[in-house]
């Protein structure tokens, strides 16, 4: 009986010296996942937390922790892109707006200490004035919409369209400005209209905002383009040039804030980097998506694409 009561005892004191080494090394684990979750923390590292516990607990612990790590990161990597466009769009909206600004004041300089001006001289600078202020209201507009259309504070319900009609009124509004330049025009539109879920308004811009940049950059080649196709669920609009095109490594970008190519800058098409990004949030307010194909001097296209609907 007495060995038998000194087992126990024996088997007692084992158990009990197992549960305080297990609880002990788990202490040890606890502590060292605390200080490496502190140090990831502040040194804002993409470590991860390794540790070996037979601990079921713990383990899962430990997949949660390093999955809320990874989520940390991502948020962190797309917080440092966001500032990164959003002083580059600041820089360039300044520049933007400091070079028609400063027209301005040169203009109301002269108006205010040359008495002498003849009354069509004064005319021309007062028309110069209001030129480079209708410029400045359009920059700045174009960044108010863009932050309404990020805000999801836009109003474009979703109706049947008529993509043949529309695509037709928009090349035509710039069928004058083509022919002036002394480009060609290839439209490809079905004689039978097709219909797309969207809105005629949202299209307007899109395509004024690519037949634009398809002028701008494009009128290199001599000729732009556009056609409309479908297949038995999209429709297909294409806006394309054959100018000098856009670098493969510059075609992930063009639809970011601010994003212009080096030669965007001239007097005639002075860029504010926002008419792509926009274009995009409003192709995709439509439910539908914008893609770009370059090879330069041979074919440009940027190619949106809508839920087609039928008659």
């Amino acid at each position: 009986m007495i060995i038998f009561l000194l087992f126990i005892i024996v088997l007692l004191l084992g158990i009990i010296i197992f549960q305080v080494k297990t609880k002990k090394q788990q202490n040890v684990t606890i502590q060292y996942m605390h200080q490496k979750l502190q140090a990831i923390i502040n040194e804002q590292s993409s470590e991860k937390i390794l540790a070996s516990t037979a601990n079921q607990e713990l383990q899962q612990l430990l997949n949660a922790m390093n999955a809320l790590l990874d989520h940390n990161q991502k948020i962190l990597a797309t917080h440092r892109k966001m500032e990164s466009s959003m002083k580059k769009m600041l820089a360039n909206i300044s520049h933007d707006l400091k070079t028609p600004l400063t027209v301005v004041l040169g203009y109301t300089e002269m108006l205010q200490l040359k008495q002498s001006l003849s009354e069509e001289e004064r005319q021309r600078l007062l028309t110069g004035v209001h030129s480079k202020t209708l410029e400045v209201l359009k920059i700045i507009h174009t960044f108010f919409d863009l932050a309404k259309l990020e805000a999801g504070d836009t109003d474009y319900p979703m109706t049947k369209i008529n993509v043949s009609e529309i695509c037709r009124k928009n090349i035509l509004s710039f069928y004058d400005m083509v022919t002036s330049m002394g480009l060609e025009i290839d439209i490809t539109i079905p004689e039978i209209s097709v219909y797309a879920l969207g809105n005629e308004e949202a299209l307007d811009r899109v395509l004024n905002n690519l037949l634009s940049n398809a002028i701008a950059y494009g009128a290199a080649g001599n000729i732009i383009g556009l056609t409309v196709r479908n297949d038995d669920t999209n429709i297909f609009i294409d806006v394309w040039d054959r100018g000098k095109g856009i670098d493969e490594y510059q075609i992930d970008n063009v639809f970011e804030r601010m994003y212009t190519l080096e030669d965007s800058r001239n007097k005639t098409f002075q860029g504010s980097g926002l008419g792509l990004t926009i274009t995009k949030r409003l192709v995709e307010l439509m439910n539908g998506s914008i893609q770009l194909s370059s090879i330069p001097y041979e074919k440009t296209i940027f190619t949106v694409s809508l839920k087609r609907m039928m008659y």
